[in-house]
């Protein structure tokens, strides 16, 4: 019977695989709830707020892919190492 994952291992296998569709939707959400912020203080110019914005999304952005970059080298200290001689071997022939 086969081991059902955790919804946080589920949810680690599906960032691995879309690393750049996370990154792009965490800076989505963070301009979005950037602008809905900033667009709440009367008393700041729209262009200010927009580059508000952009900035808190960029910062967002940043602790994204180092998020991913992490996720990364953990994958690739855990993954199995292929034998690094096996390039050398001859292949196996049938007789």
């Amino acid at each position: 019977m086969a081991e059902s994952k955790s919804k946080f291992e589920s949810m680690r296998e599906w960032v691995v695989d879309h690393k750049l569709r996370t990154v792009g939707c965490l800076w989505l959400s963070g301009i979005g709830s950037s602008i809905a912020y900033n667009w709440s203080r009367p008393n700041m110019k729209t262009s200010v707020k927009i580059i508000h914005a952009r900035l808190h999304a960029q910062a967002l952005t940043l602790a994204a892919l180092a998020g991913a970059a992490v996720v990364e080298y953990y994958d690739h200290r855990n993954k199995p190492k292929p034998d690094p001689y096996a390039k050398y071997l001859p292949y196996s022939h049938k007789e």
